[in-house]
């Protein structure tokens, strides 16, 4: 609801005129809408109804004016308490209070040196005036809205004089002082502006006029500010007037980064004559202008185009008036003569270094590249710099594009922007990630940035990360004084995105689906689009282009987004999106596992973003098929870049899809599903899960990767020798991948079995096969369990880890591989060379986040501290790696954890959580089938029962510990110290004998010896 006061009395409910009439009710109205918001006593509302005689039930009277008023207008809108009446609308909604509200807004903003700000507030403020006040506004608010309607006219005079915008001021002051003539202020500006127009002898004509008017009217002189003025105006000589030099804004606040952008700018500018930033709204091409023009050593004009209306004229008309009146050019100069626009620029714009800053042209773009040509022409030292959203597109014009900001940047900026918002603001350690991360989606626009930042003022950070999904309801506080267009998120994009051709917004709101690159041949499949739009939405800046993609910024795709829900095409264009995608992981999968994986590891890495999104559309929209056929394609490749967590997530939520699905795609979705589970998360393997897999088996055909499923099963669920059978019958498959595979696999089945001469034999076949067949992924996890194989026998493994290293780089050259280099350093402390390790393992702690892979270095740390006896060292280093093991799903970091935990508690002397560490190393172990690790708490527990006086019952759970691993030497060597002491206590044959007693065990008895002591 609206209620314009000032003027004829105008009401506005819903969208509709509502008519009010009467006297008194109108009168019941003005007086509740001066006081918006606010109750009003019956008494002073019964004063502005009644100002004479008051009727004798006035209570009663004022209750029926009240609901005869109510019925008029939307419900709820008057209220009554005990205390009286209120109108309950906002403020604003008056335009009494707005103008208000606008008026003392802009006489701050004078007062604190804002001088275009205070011109736009007051403009606004005395623009809200459309007449007379009705004749129902009481007398205290009409002269106290007079009063300020007068104060604001003058402000507005005095910020106009402060610029030397002179043109129409004389006439306007002299309209005021003739309605107020004892008015000093008037009389004041209406003098100044007289002389520094260069009209000093009117200047002192009016001053002499006013002096013999008050001195007839009231016997006085003119205040001591006049007659300093005319003072000043007497012993000045006579000079012509000199136009302004330049209007360019001071900053009011800091501006960080953008030091390569600037330094481009301060090039281009240096040796050419036009510069275009251009950018996506919000991204700072203004400030970056601002910044530039203000380091330009000339002259600098700047000029705002955003309230610049289209004029369609071909003599590029609204730009030329706009930059006249920039320059102030004004009534009674001689540039303002009859004489065309381009005319009057081209002689006020002569001489040296002048810079023209055309700000926002891309509503104007046609004009302003016209206009800019040809003032260009006219003025041969002329500079231009233009901010537009695309090029101008005409010859001699330097491209400057303006990115978003570096993350570093971007968290300084809304670090700075939330301490002026909220003073004292710090971020601690646990909000540095959540600012790096707001900043993030927020595509580092300065302009979000900051809008996100002042929410600061009354909402905590981490309510303004979770709230980002609505982004465009967060960030709708903007700054008043700005250009409506610029004011909030939505209308900066809203702004570009109603300058596009239909074709444009089209092809926009369609690419909103892609959260990853786009290319030509997509954008094509996904929104039947003619290559030439695309590079359109580039040029316009909606799209960023890097030479070879597109990629739209996230702030744009929310917008499109809602566009695509407006006209019902959300649906369809993501359904395309996800067939399209999953056809480019389709025809990627089988060069995976071939010697020309590289390009295509590099593509599916290039579309990561938009292969998830089609997956996760496929699982949310219950699509089965196109969800299995995707999450089985991607698969190889979550494999071949150790992407655990991939591979848990969306193997889990493809298979909770029902529904119709080939049933190739299912076994090998369910197969990696299990694996994934068994090794990365600690859970038991699914039985349901493995039946379906081993049924699906037996009627579908086995293409190469599916062959290899029913060993995998089998594997999971412990039935090593029905594994080794189901390898047995694809050792000779077509394909030379899963011949490979099979061997390698057989390897790893024959290590568990403790057969290391079989698995020796398979690993040089499998390394010989990968090596044939080019296949890198493959090739290394065979050269790292060859490393395992010969540090178990005391041979040199750095080489084998260091080529596995290699192969994986070149898969995936992001990855810091850090589990193989904690392997490779304590290698090298294992061969002699201890404080290179420690070196190389300090150098990961400090550079890598103290979470997932990193904790082994943290528990490779604490043993090295272990075996030098610094207790305290060990325990600094387990303490953070402990923590990292109970965030994480990963079993074999809790093992190694509890496993040196275990030992740092022996060395402690506290046998009792010793005790507990190593029974909960053994227990994780079993679960999760790791035979090598059981034997390693085997051999924990044999130390433990030696140091608990027991030497007989040690030797034998060695034996045990032999039983379950094949070969004692890959435990660790401190451990092993330990058969020196019982052979020495024990002697020769009890020690033997104790220890062969364990060995003959076998794997199930050891492990069910183990597990009674450790109950």
């Amino acid at each position: 609801m609206r209620v314009r006061i000032l003027g004829p009395l105008d009401v506005e409910a819903c969208g509709e005129a509502v008519d009010v009439t009467g006297p008194r009710l109108r009168a019941l109205l003005v007086r509740l809408a001066l006081d918006a918001g606010r109750t009003v006593s019956a008494e002073a509302l019964g004063g502005s109804i009644w100002p004479g005689e008051r009727p004798a039930k006035e209570a009663n009277a004022l209750q029926t004016l009240v609901s005869r008023l109510r019925r008029l207008l939307p419900d709820g809108v008057i209220r009554s308490d005990a205390a009286g009446y209120r109108l309950d609308i906002a403020a604003d909604s008056v335009d009494a209070l707005r103008f208000e509200r606008l008026a003392c807004e802009g006489r701050r903003a004078l007062r604190d040196g804002e001088v275009e700000v205070a011109l736009r507030l007051l403009d606004g403020a005395l623009g809200l005036w459309r007449g007379g006040l009705p004749e129902e506004v009481p007398d205290t608010a009409r002269r106290r809205l007079e009063e300020v309607r007068l104060a604001g006219a003058e402000d507005r005079a005095e910020a106009s004089l402060a610029i030397g915008a002179f043109d129409g001021l004389v006439a306007d002051l002299e309209a005021l002082v003739a309605a107020h003539p004892l008015r000093e202020r008037l009389r004041l500006l209406l003098i100044r502006t007289l002389a520094e127009d260069g009209r000093r002898a009117e200047a002192l004509s009016a001053y002499a006029g006013y002096r013999a008017f008050l001195a007839e009217e009231l016997g006085t002189d003119p205040g001591s500010e006049l007659r300093e003025l005319h003072l000043e105006l007497l012993r000045a000589e006579p000079a012509p007037a000199a136009r302004p030099r330049g209007n360019l804004r001071a900053p009011v606040s800091s501006f960080l980064g953008r030091v390569e952008e600037l330094q481009l700018v301060r090039d281009q500018l240096e040796t050419g004559r036009l510069v275009t930033l251009t950018g996506p709204g919000g991204v700072g091409k203004t400030r970056l202008a601002e910044t530039a023009a203000g380091e330009f050593p000339g002259v600098v004009w700047m000029t705002e185009l955003a309230p610049v209306s289209r004029s369609g004229a071909v003599e590029h008309t609204a730009v030329a008036h706009a930059v006249i009146a920039a320059l102030g050019i004004r009534s009674g100069d001689h540039l303002a003569s009859p004489r065309p626009p381009m005319e009057r620029l081209a002689e006020a714009l002569a001489g040296d270094a002048v810079l023209l800053v055309l700000d926002n042209c891309e509503h104007l773009i046609d004009e302003a590249a016209g206009f800019a040509r040809d003032l260009l022409g006219r003025c041969p030292e002329l500079r231009i710099l233009a901010t537009s959203r695309e090029p101008m597109g005409i010859h001699g014009e330097a491209v400057c594009p303006v990115a978003p900001l570096a993350p570093a940047a971007a968290a300084a900026l809304f670090t700075e922007r939330a301490r002026a918002a909220r003073p004292g603001f710090a971020a601690t350690p646990d909000e540095t990630p959540l600012i790096e991360e707001v900043c993030r989606r927020l595509d580092g626009l300065p302009l979000a940035i900051e809008l996100a930042a002042a929410r600061l003022r009354t909402l905590p950070l981490n309510d303004v990360a979770e709230r980002l999904g609505d982004r465009f309801a967060l960030l709708a506080r903007g700054d008043r004084t700005a250009d409506p267009r610029h004011r909030t998120l939505r209308a900066v994009v809203a702004w570009s995105w109603d300058l596009l051709e239909p074709e444009e917004r089209r092809l926009a709101r369609r690419l909103a689906v892609f959260p990853g690159e786009i290319t030509a041949a997509s954008a094509r499949a996904v929104a039947a689009t003619d290559p030439g739009v695309l590079e359109s939405l580039a040029d316009k800046s909606l799209l960023r282009f890097d030479g070879h993609r597109y990629r739209m910024l996230e702030t744009i795709r929310a917008y499109g987004v809602e566009e695509l829900v407006k006209t019902g095409e959300l649906t369809r264009v993501r359904a395309a999106h996800a067939a399209y995608f999953t056809g480019v992981a389709e025809q990627a999968e089988p060069h995976l596992r071939e010697a020309g994986q590289l390009p295509w590891v590099e593509r599916l890495a290039g579309e990561r973003g938009n292969l998830l999104a089609a997956l996760q559309f496929a699982c949310e929209s219950g699509d089965a098929g196109t969800a299995t056929r995707l999450c089985a394609a991607l698969c190889t490749y979550w494999l071949l870049r150790g992407e655990q967590q991939a591979l848990l997530r969306w193997t889990e939520a493809t298979l909770e899809v029902r529904g119709e699905a080939p049933d190739e795609g299912r076994i090998i979705v369910g197969t990696l599903h299990l694996l994934a589970t068994s090794i990365w998360s600690g859970r038991p393997p699914g039985d349901d899960e493995a039946a379906e897999i081993r049924h699906l088996l037996k009627t579908t055909p086995q293409e190469p990767r599916a062959a290899l499923a029913e060993a995998v099963v089998e594997i999971v669920a412990g039935a090593d020798a029905q594994a080794m059978d189901a390898l047995s019958r694809h050792l000779s498959h077509p394909h030379p991948w899963t011949r490979a595979m099979a061997v390698l696999i057989r390897a790893v089945l024959h290590g568990r079995a403790g057969d290391v001469d079989h698995m020796r034999t398979d690993l040089e076949d499998a390394i010989a096969a990968f090596t044939e067949l080019g296949e890198r992924a493959g090739l290394a996890w065979a050269l790292t369990s060859r490393a395992d194989l010969r540090t178990v026998a005391g041979e040199h493994a750095v080489a084998d880890l260091e080529e596995a290293v290699r192969l994986l780089r070149e898969l995936d050259p992001a990855d810091p591989l850090v589990l193989q280099r904690i392997w490779i350093a304590e290698l090298r402390a294992r061969a002699g060379a201890p404080a290179r390790a420690r070196r190389e393992l300090r150098a990961l702690v400090q550079q890598e986040a103290e979470t997932g892979h990193l904790a082994f270095a943290r528990v490779v740390l604490a043993e090295l501290a272990l075996r030098e006896g610094d207790l305290d060292d060990a325990a600094r280093h387990l303490r953070p790696a402990w923590d990292a093991a109970r965030r994480a799903e990963d079993p074999q970091l809790r093992i190694a954890v509890c496993c040196t935990a275990a030992d740092l508690a022996m060395a402690q002397g506290d046998l009792v959580t010793a005790r507990e560490r190593i029974a909960a190393s053994f227990e994780l172990a079993v679960t999760v089938h790791d035979s090598a690790m059981a034997a390693v708490a085997a051999a924990r527990l044999a130390r433990l029962t030696s140091l608990d006086g027991r030497a007989e019952q040690a030797a034998e759970f060695l034996g045990a510990a032999e039983a379950l691993i094949g070969d004692v030497r890959a435990i660790d060597a401190d451990l092993m110290r330990l058969v020196p002491a019982l052979r020495e206590t024990l002697g020769e044959a009890t020690y033997k004998a104790a220890r062969a007693r364990g060995r003959a065990r076998g794997h199930d008895e050891a492990l069910a010896l183990i597990a009674e002591r450790l109950t």
